[in-house]
């Protein structure tokens, strides 16, 4: 009847939420809970889980079978291994590092790689001015903890060559397909730096992160204070003690219109 409205007691809705998560833990875990599951990872990768949280963060930015997901600057593969098993056989995984990376990444990555073992996922490097990604290639971008060392300058550019910041930001929003989605993951700088503490501490601000991607057509769709760490000064280098796995972390998810 027009202008009636239906309630539900709040005993029923209780014993209606609580039947519903029977059934969902019944139902056991889905493809992201599995991935990080898989009996194929190593114990490195599923010690750095605790840190990382993977499957919250790869759930959030709607990873799906049959995907075509870029790991930019993927270094080891943590990143591209979970992608690999969640995207599946029918999926394609893009491993890209840079030169640098390349060579940071230790031995982990071939280790990772060998015999095949991640059939769905191709690994390449390539310089920052030849990328070669293509338009509308890719389903997902991931840019886990990278995304400040664009913005690096180095005074050894042997060890990392300055970036054409602009023009690799460009070329990963072009590489995304509409309805594509980016997770972005840095190391949160003081509110107000920009992208001032790149070098120095290796963290960038969340607010400048933000804009640099709006300003190129993309939107937040979600975040996540799952990695945030409010004891965090933001002023001591992100990736060596005392802050190392222990900085704070922003995390936004960015959708392509």
């Amino acid at each position: 009847m027009s202008g009636s409205r239906s309630t539900w007691s709040s005993p029923l809705l209780a014993a209606v939420l609580f039947l519903a998560s029977v059934l969902a833990a019944a139902a056991g875990p889905d493809r992201y809970d599995a991935a990080v599951q898989h009996t194929g990872r190593s114990a490195q990768d599923s010690k750095r889980d605790a840190l990382d949280h993977p499957a919250e963060l790869l759930r959030l930015a709607r990873i799906r079978p049959g995907q075509r997901v870029l790991d930019m600057i993927g270094g080891d593969g943590y990143y591209s291994e979970l992608a690999s098993y969640i995207v599946g056989p029918h999926g394609h995984v893009l491993l890209l590092n840079d030169p640098s990376f390349e060579r940071w990444s230790g031995d982990a990555l071939p280790a990772r790689l060998a015999d095949g073992r991640l059939p769905n996922v191709e690994h390449r490097v390539a310089d920052f001015s030849h990328l070669a990604l293509g338009r509308g290639t890719f389903d997902a971008v991931l840019l886990v903890k990278v995304y400040h060392d664009l913005y690096w300058v180095n005074d050894d550019q042997k060890e990392w060559p300055k970036v054409p910041v602009n023009a690799v930001l460009d070329e990963i929003v072009a590489a995304l397909k509409p309805g594509g989605t980016l997770l972005l993951i840095d190391h949160s700088a003081k509110p107000g730096t920009g992208s001032a503490a790149a070098s120095s501490l290796h963290r960038i601000d969340e607010a400048f992160a933000r804009k640099d991607f709006e300003s190129r057509g993309l939107k937040v769709i979600a975040t996540s204070d799952l990695l945030r760490n409010a004891a965090d000064a933001r002023d001591q280098i992100s990736y060596k003690p005392p802050m190392l796995g222990k900085s704070d972390r922003f995390v936004l998810v960015f959708g392509k219109g």
